[in-house]
C-alpha cells in the first residue's frame, strides 16, 4: 500500500487490518469455510501446504454444469470450466484465490472437481489430463466472504465497529 494511502487512513482515524494466509485457513471465519458454506460443501479434510485446501462433497450430487452455475449465482460472475458439463460432481477439492497450483495435491483426494480462484495455462493441461473437472471463479470473488465473516465476528465478540468496501475485481 503507498505512503499516501497509508497517510490518508492514519489522518482520519481508520485503522486497516489485513491479512491474508491465517483467513484463508480459519476453520470458522476463514475464506475456505465461508465459501464452502456459500456453495452448500461439506467439508471432510485438508490436503496442501499448511492443510490450506480443503476437499468434501455436496450433499446431492450435481452435473458440472449445475455446479458452476450454482458456483455463478452465488459469486455474480461467470466461472471458467474445464472438464465435461454433464459430468456428475459429488466430491469437490477447493482452495481459495490464486490457489490453482494445488490441482495435482487434489488429484490423490479422488474428487471430481478442484474449485479455485485463478487458472494458469498449466492448469488446464493438469486438468484435462488427468480427467480432473477445473474451475476457475475469481480470486477475489471467492476470498470476498472470509474478510466479511471476520468482521462480524470481530464485532460480536469484541464490540468493534466494521465495515466491509467491496471493491470488485474481474479476476
Amino acid at each position: 500500500m503507498p505512503a499516501k494511502s497509508i497517510g490518508a487512513l492514519i489522518e482520519h482515524g481508520i485503522n486497516l487490518f489485513a491479512y491474508h494466509l491465517p483467513l484463508d485457513a480459519h476453520p470458522e471465519v476463514g475464506n475456505n469455510a465461508t465459501l464452502a458454506r456459500e456453495l452448500g460443501l461439506l467439508p471432510e479434510g485438508r490436503f496442501g501446504e499448511q492443510d490450506i485446501a480443503w476437499h468434501g462433497r455436496l450433499a446431492a450430487p450435481l452435473t458440472l454444469a449445475q455446479f458452476a452455475e450454482r458456483i455463478g449465482d452465488t459469486l455474480a460472475r461467470v466461472p471458467l470450466v474445464i472438464g465435461d458439463p454433464a459430468r456428475t460432481v459429488f466430491r469437490v477439492a477447493w482452495c481459495t484465490g490464486g490457489a490453482q497450483g494445488y490441482i495435482e495435491a487434489a488429484l490423490p483426494m479422488r474428487v471430481d472437481v478442484y474449485l479455485t480462484g485463478e487458472v494458469s495455462e498449466q492448469t488446464v493441461h493438469v486438468a484435462r489430463e488427468s480427467g480432473l473437472a477445473f474451475v476457475a471463479a475469481g480470486h477475489h470473488a471467492t476470498e470476498r466472504y472470509g474478510a466479511q465473516a471476520l468482521g462480524v465476528h470481530l464485532e460480536s465478540t469484541y464490540g468493534l465497529a466494521h465495515q466491509f468496501i467491496d471493491i470488485p475485481n474481474p479476476v
